[in-house]
């Protein structure tokens, strides 16, 4: 038997879960045990009619809305009769009413009444935990992990389920450590440390749990994935080296495969992740998952053969988000020029989050085949449901027409949508990004401004402000601090990243300014980053190494205006 931390409900014994509790209380619902209900200890009590008579007025006043006096009468019945099923049903009734407080007392009551009925001691500790009692809860999760003897170790992770949702990190970490001292001879004790260890973000003593964790249980396969994880904080080519030593040791560790095959893509190494994939794909023929991440590497690296026999067996094996591999299968068919089956497939995504989505992908399409107003006419029969999706395709038909250069048109596009929907902050962010296309920069930073009060952890909004200040060398002090705030709410943008070697190259600071910006490409190889840390390296003297960065972007981005403008700046056509 497994040792689970519950709450039930009515007399079904159904498990209470988190939507009879306010989310930040709510303990993870788990199964009912496993073991066989025990018959309780009842007491000599004759059913009279008074307490009958109680008994139905509780229940009918639950059913007819009126938990609160239900509450009450049983509690009180179990309190009279000191009969555990009473406490029990109590218990229940002040839990879906979200009356802690009764529900704490009539769970001790049961527990009292009962000591020997593990789940009353269950639902004493569940209780307290909800509420954030943790050093009450304490010795009721002591007496339920002593009594899980060989199972212990099951109890020991469902600890880690339990306490996941409590606010105080450090003193659920403090708890935790307590709770284990007896088993400290298990794996499954350390990694209990070291998940709350990371919850309370000491990630030193989390690594060095989960270490102890692995060592005591050899190929152990969850505690090798959180390891990684931990890893992958400080160094990633650490943790790739941690993936392919283990996997020497345990090539069947399947999950630890993929998480080194994504690493490897999400760093670029497409080849070795391609690698990876292909032996999961082995391995685990009918793996929808391993077949959609290997669709889409295979797109990564341009071979649209195996990515469409990718994508098309992903299908087959039923992936549960059919119409975001259809989705995909558009997207692989509208690279490759073959418009009428993008057509089909972007078509095919039936009614659902993927339409809106692949019906603007469809206008794109148009629109890049030079059919700008069958591409609005397309925009403009769509079928929204709401508000969230009407803004979704306003901002898709502004993005066809700055992609035209039409940036007047964009902007009065985006001006009228905004009049009727002023709040919401993708149109604000894009009306300010036509603002300054038109040279309106009073409007586009009044936008902007709005849209940080609006939405104060919208980084891109910090970003767009700090970068067009620093690009027209204005207030370069205030642009450096929107850019960090930016930076702060996204660290692993890299845009924002090359943004702020932008603001150091504009206040003459080169060496942070080159820093910045190769951390900044080396994550993310786009022309416009290129075209900066080239820009930069060129007046460090660096003239060559600009050269060459700037020659490989625009082979993979041939056209790029900003790029070639860059090019043509410091290096004049002949």
């Amino acid at each position: 038997m497994k040792f689970k931390i519950l709450l039930l409900v009515p007399a079904a014994l159904v498990v209470v879960g988190c939507a009879q509790l306010s989310p930040k209380q709510a303990v993870q619902p788990v199964a009912v045990p496993e073991h066989a209900e025990r018959s309780p200890v009842l007491p000599k009590v004759d059913l009279t009619s008074p307490i009958l008579f109680q008994y139905l007025v509780s229940e009918i006043a639950v059913q007819r809305g009126d938990p609160g006096l239900g509450t009450e009468g049983m509690l009180d019945l179990a309190k009279t009769t000191r009969d555990p099923r009473l406490a029990k049903r109590a218990a229940e009734m002040a839990l879906q009413s979200r009356r802690e407080a009764q529900a704490l007392e009539a769970a001790t009551l049961w527990h009292q009444i009962d000591p020997d009925e593990t789940r009353a001691q269950q639902a004493v500790a569940a209780i307290l935990l909800n509420t954030g009692r943790l050093q009450e809860a304490k010795p009721h999760l002591e007496k339920l992990l002593a009594g899980e003897g060989d199972n212990v170790g099951g109890a020991l992770l469902h600890l880690n389920q339990m306490l996941s949702r409590q606010q105080d990190k450090p003193a659920t970490l403090a708890l935790v450590q307590e709770l284990v001292v007896p088993y400290l001879n298990r794996a499954e004790a350390h990694f209990a440390i070291a998940y709350a260890a990371w919850g309370a973000g000491q990630d030193e003593l989390a690594l060095r749990e989960v270490r102890e964790a692995g060592r005591l249980r050899s190929g152990w396969e969850a505690a090798a994935l959180f390891q990684g994880q931990l890893l992958q904080r400080t160094s990633v080519p650490e943790t790739l080296k941690f993936y392919r030593n283990l996997l020497a040791d345990y090539p069947k560790m399947w999950d630890v495969r993929m998480a080194y095959a994504r690493l490897l893509v999400s760093n670029r190494r497409y080849v070795e992740a391609r690698a990876q994939f292909e032996k999961l794909l082995g391995e685990l023929p009918g793996n929808p998952d391993v077949s959609v991440a290997a669709g889409l590497l295979a797109m990564q690296l341009k071979d649209y053969d195996a990515a469409e026999k990718y994508l098309k067996q992903a299908l087959a094996d039923h992936y549960r988000d059919e119409a975001t591999v259809r989705m995909y299968l558009g997207q692989l068919f509208d690279e490759r020029g073959r418009y009428a089956e993008a057509a089909d497939w972007y078509g095919s995504v039936g009614r659902g989050e993927q339409y809106v989505p692949a019906q603007i992908r469809q206008a794109a399409m148009l629109a890049k085949q030079g059919k700008l107003a069958e591409a609005r006419q397309h925009l403009g029969q769509i079928p929204v449901q709401n508000n969230q999706q009407r803004v979704q395709v306003v901002v898709a038909e502004a993005q066809l027409l700055r992609d035209a250069k039409a940036y007047g048109e964009a902007f009065e596009l985006l001006s009228k949508a905004l009049s009727m929907l002023p709040n919401y902050p993708d149109l604000l962010y894009d009306h300010a990004m036509a603002a300054e296309k038109l040279g309106k920069i009073d409007v586009f930073e009044q936008d902007l401004r709005k849209l940080i009060q609006i939405k104060p952890d919208y980084a891109h909004a910090y970003n767009a402000l700090g970068y067009t200040l620093a690009d027209r060398s204005e207030r370069l002090d205030e642009a450096r601090q929107l850019i960090e705030k930016a930076l702060e709410l996204a660290p692993d943008d890299f845009f924002i990243m090359d943004s702020l070697g932008w603001v150091y190259y504009r206040m003459g600071q080169l060496e942070k300014a080159e820093d910045a910006m190769r951390r900044a490409y080396i994550g993310q190889h786009d022309a416009e980053i290129a075209a900066h840390l080239g820009e930069v390296l060129w007046a460090r003297g660096k003239r060559e190494e600009a050269g060459k960065v700037w020659r490989a972007a625009l082979k993979e981005n041939p056209g790029h205006e900003t790029l070639l403008n860059v090019i043509k700046k410091f290096i004049p056509a002949k």
